[in-house]
């Protein structure tokens, strides 16, 4: 039983291996031929784990800059990382974590194929991890592994139809179309800065529209803008955290030249992710109409955010440095107001405050873009802090969920709960 629990969570957290698995089904409600189902489903996997490859690079390069700039400006409180919670929380409730998860894929299907909201949540991790929040938040309110199972997982399938939903319309002015939706659990911030995007500027002038005098006109080339931009980042990092602290990263490399180094691999990461989203949606859209076909009328894939990088690929660095700026400024309020200080970690700021920019720009160009992110950064440091005093008080301590999301959902599940008790 174990194994067969254990096989289904590494499938449906295996991101590549699923929607490599829902493109071959697709293909194969099309009738294809065989040669069309094997080249539609291997190019999709290809080009998810070409992205996930950026990612990854992105990510190693990012958590070099958030050890220097720690440690430069001295910065100590509550991580909030998703990866880290959740792996606190399996190994604690490790086999409650997986029924509700795989639970919760049952019933996104359900919820697509019974309601309006056709949206079929391909961003497995993501899933996991709101089946550990769910497990954790349920099991601070004291319900039995049944109950948690149970709602738990309907939970996780509601949200996994529900949050694209509420996305969507926001995903429509930045992909001009209808074809693909947005999984990942930052919805409800990703919605509100293509909204404040609308409110305080206009789409004519977007970062890709911009014309720039002069010199200035090499950061039409996202490659240019963001290498300088993450160069002149890294630098200030290292100046800050001091020759020794950069050399016991750099492992030989000059304290000087590795921050250049960085921060171009970090443009080359980003070159990466956006090749593989194009590789991506070239295969997994097409293969969408079998299912949307035979199995859940209008179905569409919602896939991880940077489906949305090309096309605003400016759009994503400012958007990261508008949302750090953000959380950097909250920790100072934090700090004022004796609440648990959130760190502003630069792989999910980077990932979520690049998204929420490219939002923004869809809507409201550049003024978009600074402001939705910058409001954005603000939410996902707030949720956190509200809700690490629950994650603490089950021994769950030094991190937290950054994701808009999953601390709403946190929140109405300890307000239900604090009612429950009250009449209890």
């Amino acid at each position: 039983m174990n194994a067969i629990l254990s096989l289904l969570v590494d499938l449906l957290s295996t991101a590549s291996i699923m929607i490599g698995l829902i493109s071959f089904i697709g293909l194969v409600l099309q009738k294809e031929s065989p040669t069309k189902i094997i080249n539609g489903t291997l190019k999709t996997i290809v080009g998810f784990l070409v992205f996930t490859i950026g990612s990854s690079a992105a990510t190693v390069a990012l958590n070099d800059f958030q050890a220097l700039f720690a440690k430069g400006f001295h910065l100590q409180g509550v991580l909030p990382l998703a990866e880290a919670v959740t792996a606190l929380a399996q190994q604690r409730f490790g086999t409650v974590v997986a029924l509700v998860m795989t639970l919760g894929f049952v019933v996104n299907l359900i919820v697509a194929r019974l309601t309006p909201m056709k949206y079929i949540f391909l961003t497995g991790q993501h899933n996991l991890y709101l089946a550990a929040l769910s497990t954790i938040m349920l099991k601070s309110v004291g319900l039995s592994n049944p109950y948690i199972v149970v709602i738990g997982g309907i939970i996780v399938g509601f949200m996994s139809a529900a949050m694209p939903a509420i996305a969507q319309p926001g995903m429509r002015k930045v992909t001009g179309g209808d074809d693909i939706a947005l999984a990942h659990y930052v919805s409800i911030g990703y919605a509100l800065s293509s909204w404040i995007g609308g409110k305080v500027g206009s789409p004519k002038e977007s970062t890709e529209k911009l014309k720039l005098p002069g010199w200035l006109s090499i950061f039409k080339d996202y490659v240019i803008g963001v290498s300088i931009t993450m160069v002149i980042f890294y630098y200030i990092a290292a100046l800050f955290a001091g020759k020794a602290q950069v050399e016991q990263l750099s492992k030989g490399v000059n304290w000087l030249i590795y921050p250049l180094l960085q921060g171009l691999q970090f443009a080359a990461a980003l070159y990466v992710i956006i090749t593989g989203v194009r590789l991506l949606l070239g295969e997994i859209v097409n293969a969408f109409v079998g299912i949307s076909e035979k199995l859940i009328p209008n179905a569409k894939p919602a896939l991880d955010v940077p489906v949305v990088f090309p096309y605003a690929p400016t759009a994503t660095v400012i958007g990261f440095v508008s949302a750090y700026a953000a959380g950097l400024l909250m920790m100072l309020v934090f700090a004022a107001l004796h609440m648990p200080v959130i760190i502003p970690v630069a792989v999910p700021y980077f990932f979520i405050g690049a998204t929420a920019g490219v939002f923004g720009n869809a809507t409201g160009g550049w003024k978009g873009y600074v402001i939705g992110s910058f409001i954005v950064g603000i939410l996902i440091a707030v949720g956190p802090s509200l809700v690490y005093p629950v994650l603490s008080s089950i021994g769950l301590k030094g991190t937290a969920f950054p994701e808009t999301d999953f601390n709403v959902v946190a929140l109405i599940i300890k307000f239900i709960g604090q009612i429950v008790h009250s009449i209890f």
